[in-house]
């Protein structure tokens, strides 16, 4: 009942609050015999990490991770048992939120948690807060590492696309994560990241936060995927981000602007290419009747400004008292640039319970493509 717990074939739990002794993951229905790296593994988890840059957090927060289970000793390979991930938190700070947990910060979790539990963990705001997704990342690199075994043209990427009110207009067919990685704030073009940098630089300087846009893209994933009708393809991937913290809207393909089309304008013809089909336009990103249809996926992620801001605000306590609040702490003025690979690693994680569903009704149905888990 208390969902901690994502997926159905791969399965992961998450676990741990923002302030408590570790956060980490539980990973059942991985595949043996997977040649696991751990460095690729703790490679995603440093883009995830705070005090990156003077854009994110200051936590100072080494996110390095020990696997405690799931693993032969020997070779590396995975068991096909649970495999536990767990990261100790090293820097935290209650006592920044001690003076005032009490009272309920605007556009948080306290009050629900209140409401739902009786009761919370009011450091760092608990479960609710965005370290809980280091175990999401440590999962999703696990993930990403076992689709590559049996899909080795598939690539996911995530870049920031817009900061505010500024975006950038780049090819998001032709980015790589190298491109994505090489400025702070996470955006490939460099003209469009220096104005964000400035954007979220001022936002900090005083005590504001700013909210933006990640984009998807995905390349290489083999028609078929997903389950109709509940479990379609598209609805999982909206459901696992806007599980995310601060996640408030999800666009697959042309989105709310495909609402201003017509069916004419909008349909995507089937061709044949080369022996593969292909439509000529991808308005679906890459989903169609809840399956993927061998296209790219194209996603737009958009996220909220963080919800703490350095500013007095009116707010309300928990004895029935309004009151103003002056937050504390260390918080990111912009979750976008963390939040990258965070959407890449729920993009790996629904993708991989795809494949592992679809094989474990159909077989593996991708004639033509070769891996080492085909036919497993």
């Amino acid at each position: 009942m208390a969902n901690n717990t994502f997926g159905h074939a791969f399965r992961v739990t998450t676990f741990g609050e923002s302030h408590g002794p570790a956060v980490g993951c539980v990973i059942d229905g991985c595949p043996p015999g997977i040649n696991l790296s751990i460095p690729d593994v703790q490679a995603f988890l440093a883009r995830r990490r705070p005090g990156q840059s003077k854009l994110v957090t200051p936590r100072d927060e080494q996110d390095q991770l020990e696997i405690l289970s799931g693993l032969d000793r020997e070779s590396g390979k995975t068991l096909g048992t649970p495999i536990a991930v767990m990261i100790r938190n090293q820097d935290q700070r209650s006592g920044s939120y001690a003076d005032w947990h009490h009272i309920y910060r605007p556009s948080h979790a306290d009050f629900g948690y209140d409401a739902k539990y009786g009761l919370r963990a009011w450091e760092g705001g608990g479960r609710s807060s965005a370290r809980e997704t280091v175990g999401r990342v440590a999962a999703g690199a696990v993930a990403e590492q076992v689709l590559a075994g049996r899909f080795p043209e598939l690539r996911i990427v995530a870049y920031v696309e817009r900061v505010h009110t500024h975006a950038t207009t780049i090819d998001p067919l032709s980015i790589t994560r190298e491109q994505v990685d090489a400025h702070p704030t996470r955006c490939p073009d460099p003209a469009a990241a220096a104005v964000m940098e400035t954007a979220i630089l001022e936002a900090k300087k005083h005590g504001d936060s700013l909210g933006g846009h990640v984009r998807l893209i995905v390349h290489g994933v083999p028609p078929g995927l997903g389950e109709p009708v509940f479990d379609k393809l598209d609805a999982l991937l909206a459901q696992a981000f806007l599980s995310l913290p601060a996640c408030k809207g999800v666009e697959i393909g042309s989105g709310f602007a495909g609402a201003d089309m017509t069916g004419l304008e909008h349909n995507d013809h089937y061709a044949w290419q080369e022996g593969r089909m292909i439509t000529a336009s991808n308005r679906s990103g890459g989903i169609q009747g809840g399956i993927s249809n061998g296209m790219p996926l194209d996603l737009r992620i958009a996220f909220k400004p963080t919800a703490t801001v350095l500013k007095p605000q009116p707010s309300a306590d928990d004895a029935g008292n309004n009151v103003e609040l002056q937050a504390k702490g260390r918080h990111d003025p912009c979750v976008l640039p963390r939040a990258v690979p965070i959407v890449e690693a729920m993009a790996a994680l629904v993708l991989v319970d795809a494949f592992l569903r679809q094989r474990g009704q159909v077989g593996d149905p991708w004639p033509g493509l070769a891996g080492p888990l085909r036919g497993q």
